[in-house]
């Protein structure tokens, strides 16, 4: 097709296998190829989606006009500097780099080459969280917790690199204000990383975050609740589930086709308390998010998660992780 858009997928382990597979079934992407430094998984997954298995990361660069890059995060600064200065758009996987200084950099050249960087928090894409669009969400208290079963894969970074940045980022994304500071505790327990971690966060406008992440736990747990001005919000992000529980005005409109769970007088206002699971559209997170990032190149428009974005994600996962090290604990 004239009008797709030719990309390349640098690393393809299990995630990036995936990358090509979307690319695969999204229209207006053309997936050129794929490169690994593991040549087995460059094969394979050049013969799975038939294309094809390009033998330099040069080779990729000069064949394509946008990347998808999910090799390790050490070395996604290295690879993105190399396509940006080539002027190639770039979706890179969390966390955009090791480091903020490298974020920054990687910013500073998209803009004098005029290219796209988009980051891959997936969770932003999840249907549950997709639901809540019409809602005004300006949180005042925030929970979360995500919770997971060990797995060899990603201990490399520690959890609040590894997990935990999906709530720091959602949680940024509603809370427009800055961070006024943090608290952290965390543990190494089964990895030479930190496996499992807590974090209360405040915000200068008032709104407190309490973040708990956990690769060590017997149970999955992806949830997240929302507390601010009459509305409390739940969102389970593993089960694809938002509740809503407003009060509203008797004559609210948007609260038509809620549930009534009862009436409270406030001085002479008669005020509803509705509940409602907002309707959850059946969409491929991982589809959607490099879906957008095509039409925001071929749109040029600005991605859904941008580098920016994934900088202010970084930055406050560095100051748990500071924080941790603070207040270490010792077993």
């Amino acid at each position: 097709m004239n009008n797709s858009l030719p990309v390349a997928v640098i690393g393809v382990g299990h995630l990036g296998s995936l990358h090509a597979k979307m690319y695969s079934r999204i229209p207006h992407a053309q997936l050129v190829g794929v490169f690994d430094t593991d040549t087995k998984r460059t094969d394979e997954n050049a013969a799975l989606y038939q294309c094809k298995k390009f033998i330099s990361l040069k080779e990729a660069f000069e064949s394509v006009k946008a990347i998808s890059i999910a090799t390790p995060t050490t070395m996604h600064y290295e690879i993105a500097r190399e396509a940006i200065t080539r002027g190639l758009h770039v979706f890179i996987e969390k966390p955009i780099t090791t480091t903020t200084e490298q974020a920054r950099e990687l910013i500073g050249l998209a803009a004098k080459h005029h290219v796209n960087i988009q980051v891959g928090h997936i969770e932003r894409f999840n249907p549950a969280l997709l639901a809540l669009e019409r809602f005004n969400i300006s949180p005042m208290f925030v929970e979360s917790h995500r919770l997971a079963q060990f797995n060899p894969r990603g201990t490399d970074v520690a959890v609040v690199l590894d997990l935990m940045i999906h709530d720091i980022d959602i949680i940024l994304s509603f809370v427009k204000s800055p961070v006024k500071s943090i608290h952290a505790n965390g543990v190494a327990v089964v990895s030479d990383t930190i496996d499992i971690a807590n974090a209360r966060i405040q915000f200068e406008n008032g709104c407190v975050a309490n973040v708990t992440a956990s690769r060590i736990s017997q149970k999955k747990m992806r949830k997240m609740r929302m507390f601010q001005r009459d509305a409390y919000i739940s969102v389970d992000f593993s089960d694809g589930v938002a509740e809503v529980f407003r009060l509203v005005d008797e004559d609210d409109k948007s609260a038509a086709h809620t549930m009534l769970l009862g009436a409270i007088t406030q001085g002479t206002i008669q005020r509803k308390i509705t509940y409602e699971q907002p309707e959850i559209k059946e969409v491929n997170a991982l589809q959607y998010e490099l879906e957008l990032f095509i039409e925001s190149v071929q749109g040029n428009k600005q991605p859904m998660v941008t580098g920016e974005d994934g900088l202010r994600a970084l930055e406050v996962a560095q100051q748990i992780i500071e924080s941790i090290n603070q207040n270490k604990v010792v077993l």
